[in-house]
């Protein structure tokens, strides 16, 4: 499903997403994923070694810290799941929201975000 039909100059834009796909237009070239990733409102893209839900741990949210978001955005898949509030504890004491929803949906809502100028975080499972 296409997303996102013009390109926000110097912001990460989600441009489609399949089931097992993120076409995202990292700066000047559309690059797809096929694996988890990390996508900053700006900056670099960048690869997440998690597949599953089940293997999270608080690590992964707590480096999301260095990229400074307003709130972070998780896609956990094919299906909502939610992140047990421990893992997410270094995000929710330095007072960062944190939405869970299934991957599809949080690729829309972090495209809506950075368009009005959020500095949003999309941490999404892919697969």
């Amino acid at each position: 499903m296409k997303l996102q039909p013009d390109r926000l100059d110097g912001v990460n834009a989600i441009f489609s997403t399949a089931t097992d796909t993120v076409s995202i237009n990292n700066q000047s070239e559309l690059v797809q994923w096929r694996s988890s990733v990390i996508v900053p409102w700006r900056g670099e893209v960048l690869a997440w070694p998690r597949t599953r839900v089940e293997e999270l741990q608080r690590e992964d949210f707590d480096a999301l810290l260095a990229l400074k978001p307003e709130l972070v955005i998780f896609g956990s898949g094919r299906t909502l799941r939610f992140v047990h509030p421990s893992i997410t504890r270094g995000l929710i004491e330095a007072r960062i929201g944190i939405e869970c929803m299934d991957t599809a949906a949080a690729c829309r809502t972090y495209n809506v975000l950075v368009s009005e100028g959020r500095r949003a975080v999309a941490a999404l499972i892919i697969g």
